[in-house]
This record gives structure tokens, sequence and C-alpha cells, in this order.
């Protein structure tokens, strides 16, 4: 498959109110559908709650590295990858990262995702 990259705020957001797969170290959304078939996009975000530029963007690096090896073979084909990093991921290790990624996908792939988050009492959506 042909991996690409999502640059724009408007596809982030799309996939938000996809498929969603949580795990300690990052949260997987998937949006199926969106590409050709033999085409995968990926996109990273993290948020400045996480730490400093420095902290955000070794983490952006480790999951851009985790995505380029691991989509062409096991991510689903057609769709859009969004990873959001969460506040333990940093420090994870990345042979375990490379594991929780490929359970997180083989979720996808069976139609298993967490539930809908619920909405915040009075926060913005």
């Amino acid at each position: 498959m042909r991996l690409g990259v999502i640059r724009k705020r408007a596809d982030f957001v799309a996939a938000n109110h996809a498929v969603r797969v949580a795990r300690p170290g990052f949260v997987l959304l998937v949006r199926p559908g969106v590409q050709a078939v033999d085409q995968v996009r990926f996109g990273v975000t993290v948020t400045r709650k996480i730490g400093n530029a420095v902290c955000r963007n070794r983490m952006k690096r480790r999951f851009r590295a985790l995505l380029r090896d691991i989509l062409p073979t096991q991510g689903i084909g057609g769709a859009d990858h969004v990873l959001i990093g969460r506040e333990g991921g940093v420090e994870r290790d990345f042979a375990l990262l490379r594991a929780e990624l490929e359970a997180a996908l083989a979720r996808v792939a069976a139609g298993k995702g967490d539930p809908p988050r619920k909405p915040r009492p009075g926060g913005k959506r």
C-alpha cells in the first residue's frame, strides 16, 4: 500500500468521529473509506498538555517511525489513521508501542472500536 500524510485540519477533525481505540500510550482513530483501497494516510498529533516542544516532537517522531513501519502491511486499506499521543507515550518502550499499535489495528479490522466518548458537561466539542 502507498502511504500518504494527513496535513489538513479538516481531515483530523473528521477522523475524530471515526473508530477509536485507546491504548496506554496513544489513541488510534481510523476513518475508513476515504482514500483508494491501495492508499493509506496517517497523521500524528500531540497536545501541549503532554510536555514541552522537545518532548512532543520526540513523541511525534517515534509515532511516525512506527506508523511508516506497520501501516503498509497491517493498515486498513483506503482509511485515514490518526495517532493522538497520551501522557505516558514518550517513555514507553518502542517494542511495547509497536505491539499496542498492532493490537489496536487488529481491533479496528475486526470492527471492534471503543464506545464513543461522552460529551464533557459545558465543554466545547
